[in-house]
């Protein structure tokens, strides 16, 4: 009964449209007034207790990191040095694009500031170069994605920290699966290209291309400095995410001097509204978990499932299936959030990894960023490139495809996710 009326008031509330943290709230407070006898005061210890961690002071800086990077030339002398290796290829310039994304994506861990930083960057260059405004849309909106992937990324630090997984092993895993995932991105851009005729005129004297590395040299360093210390154990995941926001300052400021002083605060500002809200939702989402914890759902809901479900394959493609279509309805990062706990009875049970699992998640929240109407990515590409929800999602549908594919070899081909963590941390 205490399960049910829980359920119904999630129900009730989502239909009304209350926003996930609140709604999370809400129902915890109601279970401790009305079925715990529980004073209300409780609610609010818990909402403390579930930001009362030293990984988490890693979100707000990595936020701020992505943003002066993004505000920055940084991502302009990223898009150089990629464009001078590949760029007089077939597809070259999208291959550029895609390029510049992974290494964007491991120096900022932020989806949006990677759509923002390259897209606004790279857009006009690929209509310049005559390739289709549509398919130029869907491949920097697409490739966006892969800032939470490759690591550092902020949904892997929310991950580890309701799972208590190691952040290192959960950043490490992203790579193999963040290379692959930009390799078929690659691959479809070279198809598409070839078959369009779309191809790069562009040469470079030997004094130019020198020019361009070194410009873009001290954007290159960035992930080399802050992994190779995590991995290092030079410093701390959060550690890391402080040295990211110093090192970018220090480079826009003193190195490529086109930041402009005066936006700082404004990034600040910005900064912390986001880093506020992401907070308060896992805040609530803690709070929230703590309850299911108390009801003992996981281990109901393990008993239903294995029960209904006698491999661990197809309760794998039963997940992945919900998120799918949990992406286009809600909060995908709030989701996983939630239900990525109540599933660690089930996950037990049928002996899958942690950090497989993990992998899995952020792969499902790239696609809930290109899932109309609530994708993430695709409000930032409205307001990039000035064009209306509908174009976008038209655009990015065959990158969704492509994106379901590698989710559905990396979901059943588990060695791509552990291979570096069994090589480098498990021994």
């Amino acid at each position: 009964m205490n399960l049910s009326l829980v359920f119904i008031c999630f129900a009730v509330l989502l239909v009304i449209g209350m926003p996930i943290s609140l709604l999370l709230a809400t129902i915890t407070a109601v279970y401790l007034i009305f079925i715990a006898n529980t004073p209300v005061t409780s609610l609010i210890q818990q909402l403390f207790n579930g930001l009362d961690n030293f990984v988490l002071l890693g979100v707000p800086f990595f936020i701020l990191a992505g943003n002066i990077m993004a505000e920055g030339a940084i991502s302009d002398r990223l898009v150089g040095v990629m464009r001078l290796f590949v760029g007089r290829f077939t597809g070259g310039m999208a291959m550029a694009s895609v390029l510049a994304c992974m290494f964007f994506a491991a120096i900022s861990g932020s989806s949006p500031a990677t759509v923002i930083a390259i897209g606004s960057i790279m857009m006009p260059a690929l209509i310049k170069e005559g390739y289709s405004e549509r398919f130029s849309i869907g491949l920097l909106t697409s490739a966006g994605s892969l800032g939470i992937l490759i690591p550092p990324s902020i949904p892997m630090i929310l991950y580890a920290l309701v799972m208590n997984v190691s952040v290192a092993e959960i950043f490490m895993a992203g790579f193999v699966p963040g290379i692959f995932i930009g390799l078929c991105l690659i691959a479809y851009s070279y198809y598409m290209s070839k078959r369009h005729g779309w191809r790069s005129e562009g040469r470079y004297t030997f004094k130019e291309a020198l020019k361009i590395i070194r410009d873009g040299l001290w954007a290159l360093l960035l992930p080399v400095i802050i992994l190779g210390g995590i991995y290092g154990g030079v410093f701390t995941p959060t550690e890391a995410a402080a040295v990211s926001v110093v090192y970018a300052l220090f480079v826009e400021l003193f190195i490529y001097k086109e930041f402009k002083i005066k936006r700082l605060f404004a990034i600040c500002r910005d900064s912390a509204i986001l880093s506020g809200s992401l907070l308060f939702i896992l805040s609530c989402a803690m709070t929230f978990i703590w309850l299911l914890t108390v009801e003992q759902l996981p281990l109901k809901l393990a008993e239903i499932i294995i029960s209904n479900i006698h491999d661990r394959w197809l309760f794998l493609l039963a997940i992945n299936g919900v998120l799918l279509i949990i992406g286009g309805l809600m909060d995908i990062v709030t989701a996983i959030i939630v239900i990525s706990p109540i599933l660690i009875e089930t996950l037990n049970r049928y002996g899958i990894d942690y950090i497989h699992y993990g992998i899995i998640m952020i792969v499902n929240i790239e696609c809930g960023f290109l899932t109309p109407p609530f994708g993430l990515n695709l409000f930032v590409s409205m307001a990039i490139m000035k064009r209306s929800l509908v174009e976008i999602g038209k655009a990015v549908l065959p990158f969704i495809l492509i994106f379901i594919g590698c989710l559905l070899v990396i979901t059943y081909v588990p060695k791509l996710s552990l291979i570096l963590p069994e090589i480098f941390l498990r021994g």
